[in-house]
């Protein structure tokens, strides 16, 4: 094994070796090492369950534990879950009840991940993931979230409380600063609710007015009523678009289709405001993206973005996908 490791990785496995060491060497107490040693355990754990099916293209579903089954918004999750297994995806759920259980009870176990965090007051997975293997069990939070999030190519969020709404902020804040990839987020609502048009509401009226929130980050996430509305914004946002890969200041991003040279003047004179150097413009795949087979058969363009407005890169990513075939 050690002989297949690419140079990256020795180094930052011989980075790892050096944070332990400096722990050790600081004499750390027993609760500093207890942190550290659950955190690598946790993430160990979950990307050694995650890593055969890295290929595959999985929507990760938060929501409110307390929603009954009788529920319309469960029946609305437990389709959604089916609709986007029925097209090849896997389902990510936090393994509990409620929106959780039917999630994944729409996916159906084969198709189906769950993160559970162990609560001393709640009982462990729902029935329909438990004893499964692609089951995780955590006891922190902020490891749960980062293995939810850094799966998946696509959110959605129901209705929910503390917990939904801190994964909606903590999702939205990762997105924001670029620290997450560009994928859709649906805050799903059914028809006459007004559970995210609230949410948005105060959004709009308090933290946007304020300055706290710049318009253009209102183009990272989409209010959806229904799963057909949904599943349209799943299709769309990876009907041109594949992925993107940071290379210094360059920003390459993959795409089913090359644009044409009116298509990349298009680009060039709407998108100009985060374009630091040069202009947007065609791209074969890099070096090191050749030697990894990074998805070298894909299209490309590539430009030095400003590696701030990642609202605007969205609302870039839209225009690509809107572009015709």
């Amino acid at each position: 094994m050690a002989e297949s490791r690419s140079r990256r990785q020795q180094q930052l496995i011989d980075s790892i070796r050096l944070s332990v060491n400096a722990l050790e060497l600081a004499d750390s107490d027993v609760l500093d090492l207890k942190i550290v040693d659950t955190t690598l355990r946790e993430f160990s754990d979950a990307f050694e369950v995650f890593r055969p099916y890295r290929d595959q293209r999985k929507l990760t579903m938060f929501g409110s534990a307390r929603t009954p089954p009788d529920d319309p918004i469960y029946a609305m999750a437990r389709e959604l879950g089916q609709r986007i297994a029925d097209e090849g995806w896997m389902v990510v759920t936090g393994a509990g009840p409620g929106i959780m259980q039917a999630g994944t009870e729409g996916a159906g176990r084969a198709r189906a991940f769950g993160v559970n965090i162990v609560l001393p007051h709640e009982q462990g997975a729902n029935p329909v993931i438990a004893n499964d293997p692609k089951l995780v069990e955590m006891r922190y939070f902020f490891t749960r979230k980062v293995a939810l999030i850094r799966e998946s190519h696509a959110y959605a969020v129901l209705p929910g409380g503390f917990g939904t709404l801190d994964e909606i902020y903590e999702l939205l804040t990762l997105l924001q600063t670029g620290k997450a990839n560009p994928a859709p987020v649906l805050l799903v609502e059914r028809a006459g609710d007004d559970y995210w048009q609230q949410w948005e509401h105060f959004l709009e009226n308090t933290a946007m007015a304020r300055g706290y929130v710049s318009d253009d980050d209102r183009s990272l996430y989409r209010v959806v009523t229904g799963v057909d509305e949904a599943m349209d914004e799943i299709r769309t946002f990876y009907s041109n678009y594949r992925s993107i890969r940071f290379f210094g200041e360059v920003l390459v991003i993959r795409l089913n289709r090359e644009p044409t040279a009116a298509q990349l003047g298009s680009l060039n004179e709407r998108f100009n405001d985060i374009v630091v150097a040069d202009t947007i413009q065609s791209c074969a795949a890099r070096e090191d993206e050749i030697s990894e087979d990074d998805d070298v058969s894909a299209a490309r363009i590539s430009f030095r973005y400003n590696r701030v407005d990642f609202g605007r890169l969205r609302q870039l990513i839209n225009e690509l996908n809107a572009f015709p075939d």
